[in-house]
């Protein structure tokens, strides 16, 4: 929760900046408001929107929880306390469940139309600057499962790295003595001639980049008469036209940054009764 607070913390000190100019003329005593839904799909900020009541002592009950549907019209949360506390809070409020929730229902979209087959929906580390702790905490709410949260829990060698690398065989072993045991490689490969080159290497996991269902077939064959434990991800033009027939390619996770990138806010309001 500390990183939680200090987002909050901060998202309120960018909004009222040397103060709410409302707030020393602001009529005394409680208020109460409600947020109301203007739009259908999943609700997801519970959490932080808890922290900013917390931070700024007013009252908040949610009515809807992270992860569940909401419709048009739906009262999402009522909030108490006074007019000057809630009025300064309430654009910051709104900006995270609106933000949240959006992300939650575009990863919610992918998730269920591969939800009943054996395949990991992943998102990745395309998402706004200081900002990655709270779009990849929607994404999980909406059904998707974190890819990276950053460079130092996976040595991923994408082609740029890959161009910097003579022999890539050699480069895995040295760089198995200098990372955590637990720590596994990824590597990126566009044909099946460099899957084929990238698994003699020593990956873990291979990523099928920008590859077809029908290429992905190829390789899924070729790791399963071969490499058995090499774990295999697909990810480029993964959309949700798409996403089935990659998932059904044989590969065990499909990643796509759209799940973040592509998602549009919900459409939230507060209203004091």
């Amino acid at each position: 929760m500390i990183n939680i607070k200090k987002f909050v913390k901060n998202a309120i000190i960018e909004d009222n900046g040397r103060g709410d100019l409302f707030f020393d003329v602001a009529p005394k005593g409680r208020f109460t408001a409600k947020v109301i839904s203007k739009d259908d799909g999943i609700l997801a900020g519970e959490i932080y929107a808890k922290a900013l009541s917390k931070t700024e002592k007013f009252d908040c009950k949610f009515l809807k929880h992270d992860g569940e549907q909401i419709k048009k019209g739906d009262i999402i949360a009522k909030l108490d306390g006074k007019a000057a506390v809630l009025l300064s809070s309430e654009r910051t409020f709104l900006n995270m469940l609106q933000h949240a929730s959006g992300i939650a229902t575009m990863a919610n979209s992918y998730a269920s139309l591969i939800k009943d087959l054996d395949v990991v929906l992943l998102d990745t580390r395309k998402t706004r600057p200081q900002l990655r702790d709270f779009e990849k905490y929607a994404s999980r709410v909406g059904g998707a499962i974190n890819h990276r949260l950053g460079l130092d829990d996976c040595l991923m060698l994408k082609d740029t790295h890959l161009r910097t690398i003579i022999n890539l065989k050699e480069f895995i072993q040295r760089a198995r003595k200098r990372i955590s045991w637990v720590t596994k490689i990824e590597i990126e490969c566009e044909t099946l001639d460099q899957v084929k080159d990238a698994m003699e290497a020593g990956g873990d996991i291979i990523m099928c980049d920008n590859m077809t269902p029908d290429q992905i077939r190829e390789v899924v064959k070729f790791r399963n008469e071969n490499y058995p434990h090499i774990v295999l991800e697909a990810s480029g033009n993964i959309n949700l036209k798409t996403v089935r027939e990659y998932a059904l390619s044989g590969v065990d996770a499909l990643s796509s940054g759209s799940i973040i990138h592509q998602a549009t806010w919900l459409d939230f309001s507060m209203k004091f009764d």
